[in-house]
């Protein structure tokens, strides 16, 4: 099914706490079968390090990087509806960084469109991690 101008639905690089029944809900189609949801979340480590904080940053380019992304997910697979939110700033352990979704008429669609939709989006889209870790050590991650 070829992308409609309502397909793509939510797309957003927001500062603030994301909402995961905001994202559910801007995929809600009664014609789709299967909705897939992926939540991206802070965890309390890396690397077998202890995390003591971590903040977002995205390059200006972001914001336009998401939609492309979002346009080939909905091109390539029979999307009804789409939305992705990511986080910028700073983050405490077990917020949400991303949360991706993806309706498709069937499950098996909606579950591949939806992987495709966060991996691409890590990938592709510059936004970029720094961590630092309870040693003091710090890094950067080159997204997601």
């Amino acid at each position: 099914m070829p992308e409609t101008p309502d397909t793509i639905r939510l797309l957003a690089l927001r500062d603030t706490p994301l909402s995961l029944d905001e994202v559910y809900a801007a995929v809600g189609d009664s014609a789709a079968g299967g909705t897939a949801v992926f939540v991206g979340t802070v965890r309390d480590h890396d690397g077998g390090r202890s995390v003591t904080s971590l903040t977002y940053s995205a390059h200006p380019s972001a914001e336009r990087e998401l939609r492309r992304v979002a346009e080939k997910v909905a091109a390539d697979y029979p999307v009804r509806a789409l939305a992705a939110v990511h986080r910028v700033g700073e983050l405490a352990v077990t917020d949400a960084a991303v949360i991706v979704a993806v309706s498709c008429p069937h499950r098996a669609e909606a579950f591949e469109a939806c992987r495709r939709l966060i991996d691409d989006l890590k990938h592709e889209v510059p936004i970029w991690k720094h961590q630092v870790f309870q040693d003091g050590e710090e890094e950067w991650v080159g997204s997601c």
